[in-house]
């Protein structure tokens, strides 16, 4: 059975995953300092991207995202497993994005897990890893007019 604490845990948790994905979505880059800790080691390379520290990563989102013109992070079903001050995370996301095109748009889809390392911090939890493991991805043509 789940105590205060853990419970209390564990919505905290799943907050931290959601303000992750409307950071990225909202292209809000400064706001990833509240979601991970300063020396987080994170490594989006599965899907194509860059791996590193925080700073690092946020100069990477910053000129990659301006190619897509909206992107969608959904965050599904976690599981998360906790132990005293740190936790551990794996959680399913599915993430539609439209690449810039003018009159001929196409829908990227991407299908991945996140496999996160927290810690409790003073401030709150914050992921101290972030992996990501890929699943797919898929471009669509754009839909008729």
């Amino acid at each position: 059975m789940l105590d205060l604490q853990e419970i209390s845990d564990r919505i905290e948790i799943q907050d931290l995953l959601a303000r992750y994905t409307q950071a990225i979505d909202q292209r809000d880059w400064d706001a990833l300092d509240r979601v991970f800790t300063p020396d987080a080691h994170i490594d989006y390379s599965a899907m194509g991207g860059a791996a590193g520290g925080l700073e690092e990563i946020k100069r990477f989102l910053a000129e990659a995202m301006p190619m897509f013109e909206v992107s969608q992070h959904l965050v599904g079903s976690s599981v998360v497993d906790i132990d005293g001050d740190t936790a551990s995370a794996r959680t399913i996301c599915h993430n539609p994005m439209v690449l810039r095109g003018g009159d001929d748009p196409h829908l990227l889809v991407c299908g991945l897990w996140y496999r996160d390392k927290l810690v409790r911090t003073p401030a709150g939890w914050r992921i101290s890893e972030r992996v990501e493991d890929r699943a797919y991805i898929k471009e669509e043509p754009p839909c008729p007019k």
